[in-house]
């Protein structure tokens, strides 16, 4: 599951909650799961769906046909 606390290659945090609940930076917004490892996410600004990619503390997160993100999951004390 993606959720937890992820930071980017761009060095910004993602934090997903269980209740689908996202804070990306100081945006927040929602994420819900589709098929096909999938997630939507919207935030004030726009709303993207994602294929997931989960690989141990490892997240990918790619547009179809466009631009991909890469992230590390992280602890609370590592921010």
């Amino acid at each position: 599951m993606a959720n937890g606390v992820w930071r980017g290659s761009n060095a910004t945090v993602w934090e997903f909650s269980s209740n689908g609940a996202v804070l990306v930076g100081d945006v927040h917004g929602r994420y819900k799961f589709g098929d096909q490892d999938r997630i939507k996410i919207e935030t004030p600004f726009a709303t993207t769906v994602y294929q997931m990619k989960l690989s141990g503390d490892r997240m990918t997160l790619q547009e179809p046909g466009g631009s991909k993100l890469e992230f590390t999951k992280i602890s609370e004390t590592q921010r």
